[in-house]
């Protein structure tokens, strides 16, 4: 197929294309990028949140290639024009339905009114930190708060940090920032750990952890910036203040899937499954990459590389079908 082909059907619009992505991100930018590179004039859609979880994100410090460290918004920015340099077709919509078959073409519904048939799709369309809906939590977002230690406990080295959370992925966490931290303070609102034994143990035995069980977040106290939690205790009501730098979520994510659910394999928390090394789902012409299939690492660099592959296993897979028609 060259170029695009679009038809009016009773006031739909019908649009045929060799390559859809749906979301942005590294991810989708970075399939993007790849796919118009291999000239399959891949469109994209960016979402309700164009750029992804990184447009959320002060500064960025390590992702290779930027030695002093960049914005998130800005290198969200950087990936979109890049792909848009190269050809690919940045939209701003959502997709609010799909059909998919084996082998396509796939059928896709963009704001409720423009129809796509598709060769391949890519779905990047990531996962969302789930979070306590604190006023004080989105306010200081960036400036103090976080749901990714990993990404950046590097800015509270030495300095006093709270995490909130129970289970596998909160304790590694925590973990982690007991090594570059002077004190963590783990809230548990209940009274015993989700996690397995062998990461409670790791918890508990770590000197500078301070696990309080029963322990909810009252508000995140700061201005400008995080300086302090206030904690209460859900048996006594007793409130507490703790002085701390950094505030981190750690109850988990929530996978932006569930319009595919009707048709790819997916696990019981909504994470797309992809055959064994490759980008592909159970449905021929349809792949995943980033977030949306990623509940280990969940970094920008990962996902940018899942975008890569997703676009090569789009590109190789469409040519052999080609060869073979």
């Amino acid at each position: 197929m060259n170029g695009r082909i679009f038809v009016n059907i009773n006031r739909i619009t019908l649009e045929k294309i060799e390559c859809l992505i749906i979301g942005s991100g590294p991810a989708g930018y970075t399939a993007a990028i790849y796919a118009a590179r291999a000239d399959m004039k891949p469109v994209v859609y960016e979402g309700l949140q164009p750029g992804g979880q990184l447009t959320i994100t002060t500064d960025v410090e390590n992702y290779p290639g930027f030695p002093d460290g960049v914005m998130g918004p800005e290198m969200m920015e950087m990936f979109k024009n890049q792909a848009v340099r190269l050809g690919a077709d940045v939209r701003y919509g959502m997709v609010t339905s799909v059909e998919f078959k084996d082998g396509g073409p796939q059928k896709v519904i963009v704001d409720g009114n423009h129809e796509i048939e598709a060769e391949t799709v890519i779905i990047s369309t990531g996962a969302s930190a789930k979070w306590l809906n604190l006023p004080s939590e989105q306010r200081l977002n960036g400036s103090g708060v976080s749901a990714c230690a990993v990404c950046d406990g590097f800015f509270y080295r030495g300095k006093d940090v709270a995490i909130v959370g129970a289970g596998d992925t909160a304790c590694e966490e925590a973990s982690y920032l007991a090594k570059i931290c002077t004190k963590v303070y783990m809230l548990v609102r209940k009274e015993e750990f989700r996690a397995s034994k062998a990461m409670q143990h790791r918890v508990l035995n770590t000197p500078n952890i301070e696990v309080l069980f029963n322990t909810e977040t009252d508000e995140i106290l700061g201005e400008m910036a995080v300086e302090a939690v206030r904690v209460k205790n859900v048996k006594t009501q007793e409130m507490k203040t703790l002085s701390i730098n950094g505030f981190f979520v750690a109850i988990g994510h929530t996978p932006n899937t569930d319009i595919f659910k009707p048709y790819i394999n997916m696990d019981d928390q909504g994470y797309i499954i992809t055959q064994p090394d490759s980008s592909y789902t159970n449905i021929q012409g349809v792949f995943c990459s980033g977030d949306a299939q990623d509940k280990i690492y969940r970094q920008a660099v990962t996902a940018a590389g899942s975008g890569c592959m997703a676009a090569l296993d789009a590109e190789r897979w469409l040519s052999e079908r080609k060869s073979r028609n």
